[in-house]
């Protein structure tokens, strides 16, 4: 039997085009399978629990009196800064599983499914986003424990949540980027600390910027994590709040502006 002749049976069927609210009803779906692996691998609950804790009891009590003349106080001007840069290391999490799913297949599986496009990508981001809720209110409860008091009510508290985790929603199109571009999940975590860590360290989330040298403090002033820090301090205990609000979202809006497509445009080429 010749093309010509081909009987419809034999005809590939059209795509079939799926409208928003079921791309979000497969968005949820995916993020749900995202958040559940956690019961079968805690380490990557743990590894967003842990840490943070850690950096806070460490930095409070060995530095706490020595940079700000007691933990009591260290601690109101730390706090909103170790949760930027935990929030900011969180976002690799989305990379390296990202990465994972591509390097694995999942992805490819995905495809021969009847689910939008964009969904996978999707799912992964609003899960960890969901992660980093958590890891949020954990520095927070922790906080509070040893002392730390919210000065703005729970509507400081709120919009320090709300900025944050706006800001990296947006930081983590980088790592989604760096995912799809790099072959092995590990390099994802080298990225994070080649690029994030002398980034949060070279900011003012455990040293005021006055107490540094004169060359390094142009640089803390305009560091994005300084930013954002001053915009919680503001937001959870006191001092400026529209300016660092301001610059943080326009930070947020540039780098998703920027990353976004850049990292949906190297999906698109790699699956």
């Amino acid at each position: 039997m010749t093309a010509a002749t081909a009987t419809p049976a034999t005809l590939p069927a059209p795509a079939r085009r799926l409208g928003v609210v079921a791309g979000l009803r497969h968005t949820a779906t995916l993020s749900w399978r995202s958040l559940v692996q956690i019961k079968h691998n805690p380490m990557e609950l743990l590894d967003l629990s842990i840490q943070p804790v850690m950096f806070v009891l460490l930095f409070t009590y060995v530095f706490g009196t020595a940079i700000a003349g007691s933990s009591g106080d260290y601690l109101r001007f730390m706090l909103p800064g170790i949760m930027v840069q935990n929030a900011l290391f969180a976002t690799m999490t989305t990379g390296f599983g990202l990465n994972q799913d591509l390097t694995r297949g999942v992805f490819d599986r995905l495809r021969a499914l009847p689910i939008a496009r964009w969904a996978p990508l999707a799912g992964r981001i609003l899960a960890d986003t969901v992660k980093q809720a958590w890891s949020i209110a954990l520095l927070l409860a922790v906080g509070m424990i040893l002392g730390f008091r919210v000065g703005n009510g729970l509507l400081g508290v709120l919009a320090a949540f709300a900025l944050l985790l706006a800001f990296t929603l947006a930081a983590s199109w980088i790592s989604v980027l760096v995912g799809v571009l790099v072959n092995e999940p590990e390099k994802v975590q080298i990225f994070g600390f080649m690029v994030i860590f002398p980034l949060t360290f070279t900011s003012n989330i455990f040293v005021p910027t006055e107490r540094m040298p004169g060359w390094l403090q142009h640089w803390v002033e305009i560091n994005p994590v300084t930013i954002v820090a001053d915009a919680l301090r503001g937001l959870l205990v006191t001092g400026p709040v529209a300016g660092p609000v301001a610059q943080t979202l326009l930070w947020a809006v540039g780098l998703a502006a920027v990353f976004a497509p850049l990292a949906v445009r190297a999906l698109r080429r790699r699956v």
